[in-house]
């Protein structure tokens, strides 16, 4: 995971979008799909204005959510999933789970609890998907999904706990030498995508008909789509960056990180490193920009790394989760000051919660999000070592209690 620290808190707005999306990086495209967007820059427009009235939700940390023996201690939890019977999934990074060549040491552990959060069992023990594992989330029909962005595989396991698909590949070697490039060992443009492979993919969504699509991640940059079986149907997006204020080059990612899908089939991109969401409609289509742009204090230092000396207005987006209740919210966050961030489907935010930090009411990289409910809230605390669950409460009452 690609660690790019900015000082950051924001509110979403929405920015106005004024192309479609630039066409797909690898060989397969969206139909009719224009020249990517880098070749015609949209004009700079001006920053969205901030607001200086964001209201804070208060709200409380659930003490020992996770009920598991001293021998399991969790490392860094890159991930969290709720499914429809309340059961909770959990990607943990133990960095001693077994040797192997990836980023020095194979380290992906999925644990599942029950709605109280008893420990029931590990999914996907030696599965060969399974290296440096990013993302999982369950499908509406509990089948659960793990994200590898080490083995550059998508490993789906049905609700007994077995392997029933299988996307990507798996590179032969024990260092893929096509990744030198992204980590500075070879000069030049990066390898091209290639139809139904990826390059350190990020996270998974599915739209009403089953379709999947994939934020396909580090190094490829793009989106990729497939049908509910696993057939490849299209790609889009392309490496490239957002602007001075992330409002221009609608289809250009860096770093897209996490993506969710409403019930209209609008497909939502964490672009983090661009510093903005971007919506999409199934097809590829650029809809819009969500920028995080509220007051933030630029002097605060953050809990890793060091202030910058020229912080941006807009922060970084690391997470997707929209609810599923008969209003759709969508949950956000950024890495500093921490913030996590809820809002209406057009961008209009409805509260923030939250700052970096190691202690109550506080978050070390949020890395997932879990939103099984509007007022519920699952964390996985990356750099803390835990999962937390959060509960939103009236105003007045803001208990913030950590395990």
């Amino acid at each position: 995971m690609k660690r790019t620290l900015i000082g950051l808190c924001a509110l979403i707005v929405p920015l106005t979008g004024l192309a479609i999306a630039g066409a797909g990086s690898g060989p397969a495209v969206v139909a009719q799909a224009p020249p990517p967007a880098s070749s015609t820059p949209l004009p700079a427009g001006p920053p969205p204005p901030q607001n200086a009235n964001v209201p804070a939700m208060a709200f409380e940390s659930v003490p020992d959510v996770l009920k598991y023996s001293p021998d399991m201690n969790l490392g860094e939890v890159l991930g969290v999933a709720v499914n429809s019977k309340g059961r909770i999934a959990v990607l943990n990074h133990p960095g001693s789970a077994t040797s192997g060549p990836i980023y020095g040491n194979a380290s992906t552990q999925i644990f599942e609890f029950d709605a109280n959060g008893k420990f029931l069992r590990e999914v996907g023990k030696g599965v060969y998907g399974f290296g440096y594992g990013h993302g999982i989330r369950y499908d509406r029909y509990d089948n659960l999904w793990v994200v590898d962005k080490g083995t550059h595989a998508v490993t789906k396991f049905n609700p007994a706990g077995y392997t029933i698909m299988n996307l990507g590949r798996r590179p032969e070697g024990p260092d893929d030498p096509e990744e030198l490039w992204y980590r500075g060992g070879r000069g030049g443009a990066p390898p091209q995508p290639v139809d139904g492979y990826f390059r350190a993919p990020t996270d998974i969504a599915w739209d009403t008909d089953d379709n999947i699509y994939i934020s396909d991640g580090y190094v490829n940059s793009r989106i990729a789509k497939f049908d509910k079986n696993g057939n490849w149907l299209a790609s889009w997006g392309s490496r490239g960056s957002g602007g001075v204020h992330g409002n221009e080059n609608p289809g250009q990612l860096n770093t897209p990180h996490n993506i969710g899908v409403d019930r209209q089939n609008n497909v939502y991109v964490a672009d983090r490193n661009n510093r903005r969401i971007q919506v999409f409609d199934r097809d590829g289509k650029f809809q819009r920009f969500i920028a995080l742009n509220a007051p933030y204090d630029k002097k605060r230092h953050p809990v890793l790394g060091g202030i910058a000396p020229n912080p941006p207005d807009e922060t970084q987006p690391w997470t997707i989760c929209i609810t599923n209740g008969p209003t759709q919210y969508l949950y956000t966050s950024d890495s500093e000051p921490g913030r996590i961030y809820k809002m209406t489907l057009d961008g209009t935010i409805v509260g923030m919660m939250g700052e970096s930090g190691r202690g109550p009411n506080q978050f070390n990289w949020i890395h997932s999000l879990a939103c099984p409910a509007d007022d519920v809230l699952y964390v996985a605390d990356m750099n803390n070592w835990r999962v937390q669950k959060l509960v939103m409460r009236p105003a007045g009452r803001n208990s913030a209690r950590l395990r």
